[in-house]
């Protein structure tokens, strides 16, 4: 798919969304839990099936049919299992959606869901686990589990994966004009200090991402933050943005003034690349030298969830020909192996575009931000003085 809108894009784009509910009404919209299995009222201990495994997870993520408009991996799901799928789209941003959930899990409540998808780099995932509201995954029920990427299968805030698994992930590099820039741009460095692009550059106001290519551009490690390392990334991008070379901070909306040529060059996201590339396949994309970012959507079970029934689908959307079906809709990366060679026979374009599926190479040049920094209130203020400086 390349005319639809990115999941990022329909972040910024999606105004108040599922915000204007209250969490009883939110629930109750919902039908309650939906997550007690068919003769049991257990969650974590139950081998039984629910009837209904609720799903959340962010705007246009799944495979659809143009013309029914339904989901042919849920509906599958629902023929092999039984189980029937209610899947909402209720996502719009990762501090949004908590803020609708930390009260009931905070008094120790259920949510209504069986899962829930959070990305990495927002540091939610790790503080949920860490303040208990996550289930643990009932691993036995995924033995499809050893089809994920090994680069996906240790980060730091989750180390076993025994509370996630990868729903979708993207690259953090550089987006870039070759006619504008006067060829290839692979250097965070040269986006930074080299005149020719001054005022022409944007980088990104998620600290994840933008405090992350400039440790590495640095010699430092993002996924193991300092106090050192964040303060010199920090005098970094200041000094870039106080000689002007800094055009602005933005969210995706770097995408059209690329397209027109108002940027040449930005820390891009490699989803958002795939799009604007099948309009301006002029524009390029590219992992720094010194390294990229990755993050990563995360499905999670929150507490109250039927684990049993949640850990049943984690294992077959971890099947490469149903994975392969979602990412040929969704254009992200695809944590799950072999699903691009399902793909080389039935969509060929997709499965040889390495912005889906990423080379070795390229993945072991990409790293996450570390959690604990991106809950750290310091840093979090240090970086948002920057964006306004």
């Amino acid at each position: 798919m390349t005319d639809q809108l990115t999941r990022r894009a329909l972040i910024e784009r999606a105004g108040v969304g599922a915000a204007a509910l209250t969490i009883p009404a939110w629930l109750a919209a919902c039908g309650g839990s939906g997550s007690k299995s068919a003769g049991t009222t257990g969650t974590s201990g139950s081998k039984t099936l629910a009837k209904t495994l609720v799903f959340s997870n962010w705007p246009l993520y799944i495979d659809v049919n143009e013309k029914t408009k339904k989901h042919p991996s849920l509906d599958q799901f629902t023929k092999q299992t039984g189980v029937k799928v209610k899947y909402i789209e209720d996502i719009n941003d990762n501090d949004q959606f908590f803020g609708k959930i930390e009260g009931p899990l905070s008094q120790g409540q259920g949510i209504g869901r069986d899962i829930v998808v959070l990305t990495d780099s927002s540091g939610l995932p790790a503080r949920m686990i860490q303040l208990g509201w996550v289930e643990k995954l009932d691993k036995a029920a995924i033995p499809n589990m050893k089809n994920l990427l090994p680069v996906q299968q240790h980060p730091n805030w989750d180390t076993n994966r025994d509370y996630s698994l990868p729903w979708q992930s993207g690259m953090t590099g550089i987006g870039y004009d070759p006619k504008k820039t006067g060829g290839e741009l692979t250097s965070v460095e040269q986006l930074l200090s080299d005149k020719k692009l001054k005022g022409k550059v944007t980088l990104l106001t998620e600290f994840g991402d933008s405090i992350g290519l400039v440790m590495l551009a640095n010699g430092d490690d993002p996924s193991n933050v300092t106090k050192a390392g964040f303060d010199k990334a920090v005098k970094t991008i200041k000094k870039a943005v106080d000689s002007g070379q800094i055009r602005q901070f933005t969210g995706n909306d770097y995408a059209p003034l690329l397209a027109k040529g108002d940027v040449w060059a930005c820390f891009a996201w490699s989803g958002d690349m795939v799009q604007l590339q099948a309009d301006h396949p002029g524009l390029k994309w590219n992992l720094p030298d010194s390294g990229g970012m990755i993050w990563t959507d995360n499905m999670l079970i929150p507490k109250g969830g039927n684990v049993f029934t949640a850990s049943t689908y984690m294992n077959y959307y971890y099947t490469p020909k149903v994975a392969a079906e979602v990412e040929d809709y969704v254009n992200y990366i695809c944590p799950v192996q072999g699903a691009a060679g399902v793909l080389k026979q039935s969509d060929p374009k997709v499965a040889s575009n390495p912005l889906i599926f990423p080379t070795k190479k390229m993945l072991s040049n990409v790293h996450q931000i570390d959690a604990k920094a991106v809950n750290n209130q310091d840093y979090k203020k240090a970086f948002q003085a920057l964006l306004q400086a």
